[in-house]
Order: C-alpha cells, then sequence, then structure tokens
C-alpha cells in the first residue's frame, strides 16, 4: 500500500505542529520507514518502550490484556497519528500491544534519539505533552461514559468516534473503514456481544445504519448523534 508523501504526513501530525521545514527534515533523518502486514504486531505490552511511531498508511489496533487474561481493545491508531508516546520516557514499557488491523507503513524513532531531539527541538516536547494530555483526557471520558451512561448511547458514542477517526464517505453513508467486527465494537463500548447485536439490529431496522461482515457504514449521523446526546429522537 503506497502512502501519501512522508513531508505531508508530517506537516499534519500534532507531533510536529509549530516546527519548521528544516527542523522536520533534521528530525526525520533518525527515523526508520516500515511496512507491516496485517495480524503482525509492531510491540506487546509489557515490552520495554523502546521505540515512538507515526501511522502513515492503514490501521492499528491497540489492546490490553487484563488482570483476568481479558483483551480489550483500547482504540485504533489512524494515518498521521503518534502513538507509543510512551517510548520517551526512562525505563517504561508499553501499557498496550500494537497489531496491524490494515496493511500498513509507519515510521518509528529510537527512544534515545527522539529523546535527544527533543532536547533540540523543545516544542517537540510540548506537543507531546499536549498529545499525552489529549489521550488521558479521552480516556477520562471513556470511564466516565461506562460509569455513568446507557449502553445504547456509549455504543453510539463509539461508532461516532470511530466515525472521526477512520470514516471514509461511500454511496450508503459513512463507512467505518476498518475491520470491525461486533465482538470489537462490543469491547470498545464496554458491553457484550449479545447487547451489541441487538442493537446494532434495532438501528440497522431503522435505517440508522449498514452492517456486514466486519464492516459498519453509518447512513444517519445525526440519528446516532441523538441516541449519543439523548436529544429528541428523529422521525423514522
Amino acid at each position: 500500500m503506497s502512502a501519501p508523501p512522508v513531508e505531508k504526513i508530517l506537516h499534519n501530525t500534532a507531533l510536529f505542529e509549530g516546527i519548521s521545514f528544516s527542523e522536520r527534515a533534521h528530525v526525520l533523518e533518525y527515523a526508520r520507514q516500515h511496512s507491516l502486514s496485517t495480524g503482525e504486531f509492531l510491540f506487546m505490552q509489557g515490552d520495554p518502550a523502546e521505540t515512538l511511531y507515526i501511522l502513515l498508511s492503514g490501521k492499528i489496533k491497540l489492546t490490553q490484556v487484563t488482570p483476568d487474561g481479558q483483551q480489550v481493545i483500547l482504540r485504533y491508531a489512524a494515518p498521521g497519528e503518534v502513538f507509543a508516546l510512551i517510548a520517551v520516557l526512562s525505563g517504561a514499557s508499553y501499557p498496550v500491544s500494537a497489531e496491524v488491523a490494515e496493511t500498513s507503513q509507519v515510521l518509528a524513532w529510537h527512544k534515545p534519539d527522539m529523546q535527544q531531539l527533543m532536547l533540540e527541538i523543545p516544542t517537540l516536547s510540548q506537543n507531546a505533552i499536549r498529545i499525552l494530555a489529549t489521550r488521558v483526557i479521552e480516556f477520562q471520558d471513556r470511564i466516565r461514559e461506562l460509569a455513568t451512561e446507557r449502553v445504547e448511547r456509549r455504543i453510539a458514542r463509539t461508532l461516532l468516534r470511530l466515525a472521526r477517526q477512520a470514516g471514509r464517505k461511500v454511496d450508503e453513508g459513512v463507512l467505518i473503514d476498518i475491520p470491525l467486527s461486533r465482538q470489537d465494537l462490543a469491547q470498545l463500548a464496554g458491553t457484550t456481544l449479545f447487547t451489541v447485536s441487538r442493537t446494532l439490529s434495532r438501528w440497522e431496522e431503522k435505517g440508522l445504519i449498514v452492517t456486514g461482515r466486519e464492516k459498519v457504514i453509518i447512513r444517519f449521523p445525526h440519528g446516532l448523534v441523538a441516541i449519543a446526546e439523548e436529544l429528541q429522537p428523529p422521525p423514522e
């Protein structure tokens, strides 16, 4: 799979916001580019965090195994996104596993190189802190949703979140452009496979979505927003 020009990706990546062309070129000198096949792992939960990544193309699934052995999908990384920022911290290990969900290309920096670059270019460090803070807020919001919101709202919010991250317009609506099983969606929304299947079937009958094998198309996004925000339901 061909990726967009690397310079264009870096220009639109949050880690490089406010950094000059020459500084980006300098940072790029230390990067390695890798092509990855579906099912490969970039790293496993608990491994020493030695490398930081930017996704150029494809999709990366970030998962975590709980103490009782249950695997939970935390999020998907989309093109242009930085992940494994934990690698810039000394003595850290990866808190998640990173699995290639779709043929991907990544840029990778070794920890010592990126640590030195952040000393040379302080804006890099400031951007990294801002990204980490945003991720903390995202996970706080998800914890609040799990603790306080009805399951139907959580499923709607999850689909809308995925549409923002990996949505692509098609004739029928907005395709969530990642291989997404109902079990995956159940893990992301913090509910059961039975509940997700029942909810999606009901929404499909109402014309809000179209589902297929590992596929969801949102036909009526405003309808899902109404459910997610508990607004007045739209006419069927």
